[in-house]
């Protein structure tokens, strides 16, 4: 099973060294998912993982999406 929470810790990850700030808060993964923080807040709420979105994010970001919800090498995407 896909948890919300471990997908959310490596959007943070990425996004931590993406903009090089060690604090990344939920309104800054919504912003970069294209969610509004109140959508974002219900589906967290519900662990209901935003796939479409994440899809389009390891697109902008090379990352590899298998990684993002699976934790499965490689991270990035050469």
């Amino acid at each position: 099973m896909i948890l919300f929470s471990d997908v959310l810790a490596r959007l943070k990850i990425i996004l931590s060294q993406h903009h090089q700030r060690s604090k990344i808060k939920d309104k800054d993964i919504a912003e970069v998912l294209g969610l509004s923080p109140q959508y974002f807040a219900v589906i967290k709420r519900r662990n209901k993982v935003p796939y479409e979105a994440i899809a389009n994010f390891c697109k902008k970001y090379n990352i590899n999406m298998n990684w993002v919800l699976l934790e499965q090498p490689p991270k990035h995407l050469t």
